[in-house]
């Protein structure tokens, strides 16, 4: 038992080494940005930011909140970020999108997928000229554009430069991987666009997650919509704050409505979140903390963790798994 244990570990820990090629033959997310995780070589701040190798793309999902620990970070990990088929930013907070201007530096004309957030956005805007009123009597020089505007007006962005795609309804962007667009109706983000990742897999939705300011159940609710079976979630719900009869509620929506197979939440979840979330789900909790890959597995997308020598079957299989591996198992 513990020779094969043995082997399975250094067959994971060995994989881990090769985050800088082209995406993983095994689907895996390693995290990136967070402020909890074990790696000290690794610095931990607010904010997030995840490496997605999944469906033979490699993609990063937000950079965290400061450029110079974002940058320490991909470079802790060995991440060549030259080497990206996209990247999404979740929305506009800067907790999520600081570490841009490295990524910038390093590459330059990746193509960055945010969210369409409206007049004067962020991520800049372009509207048709009708979304001001007109006076024709004023002389041009009074007029905006001398009174000939163009069809289409550009607002800027806080990325000049940058190969910016805006999303503004939820869009497949290739096939079987979907942004899912929804607004907040929150106060303090009241319409806020932000982006969340869904990846439909043969065992169902990996779904990805920012800040979920829009809320969880409603980002979970939209991505049963591609795929009524959410096999794994990773990501910061935006319980950071909440009281428990609100922790409760999405724990039990999460566990007994959407029957979520596997749950590995991180960044904004929140510590008394994390103790709901870990007692619901027991062995199907992973833990996300800075510098941890989750392996979605070689074949069949099951999650487990880099370090530890998880590997969890079907989403019937737990026992059969923890039989397997044993008790003892650790995480990075």
């Amino acid at each position: 038992m513990r020779i094969t244990q043995l082997f399975v570990l250094m067959s994971v820990i060995g994989s881990a080494w090769s985050l800088s090629t082209a995406a993983a033959q095994t689907p895996r997310i390693t995290i990136l940005y967070d402020a909890f995780g074990k790696d000290a070589a690794m610095g931990k701040d607010w904010g997030y930011a995840a490496l997605v190798e999944i469906n033979g793309k490699r993609f990063l999902f937000d950079t965290g909140g400061d450029p110079v620990i974002f940058a320490r970070n991909v470079k802790a990990r060995a991440v060549d970020l030259t080497q990206l088929d996209f990247v999404v930013l979740s929305h506009r907070h800067g907790d999520h999108i600081g570490g841009v201007s490295y990524l910038l530096g390093v590459n330059p004309k990746v193509k960055i997928y945010a969210p369409k957030d409206g007049l004067g956005g962020t991520f800049g805007s372009d509207v048709t000229h009708q979304f001001y009123r007109k006076d024709e009597a004023l002389p041009p020089e009074m007029r905006y554009y001398g009174g000939k505007p163009p069809e289409i007006v550009k607002l800027g962005t806080v990325f000049p430069g940058a190969n910016l795609q805006l999303i503004d309804n939820t869009t497949e962007v290739v096939p079987g991987i979907t942004l899912l667009a929804l607004v907040s109706d929150v106060t303090g983000t009241k319409e806020m666009k932000e982006l969340s990742l869904a990846v439909n897999t043969a065992d169902g939705v990996v779904l990805i997650v920012g800040c979920s300011h829009p809320g969880i159940e409603r980002i979970v609710a939209e991505a049963a919509k591609i795929n009524p079976h959410i096999h794994f979630i990773a990501g910061g719900f935006h319980l950071v704050a909440a009281q428990d009869p609100a922790i409760e509620h999405i724990v039990t929506t999460l566990h007994d409505t959407y029957k979520v197979d596997y749950i590995a939440p991180g960044h904004c979840t929140g510590e008394p979140a994390f103790a709901a979330l870990k007692k619901a789900f027991g062995a199907r909790y992973l833990y996300a903390g800075l510098g941890t890959t989750l392996n979605l597995g070689a074949k069949e997308a099951h999650p487990n963790v880099k370090s530890n020598t998880a590997t969890p079957g079907s989403r019937n299989s737990t026992s059969t798994w923890r039989s397997a591996m044993g008790d003892g198992w650790r995480s990075n």
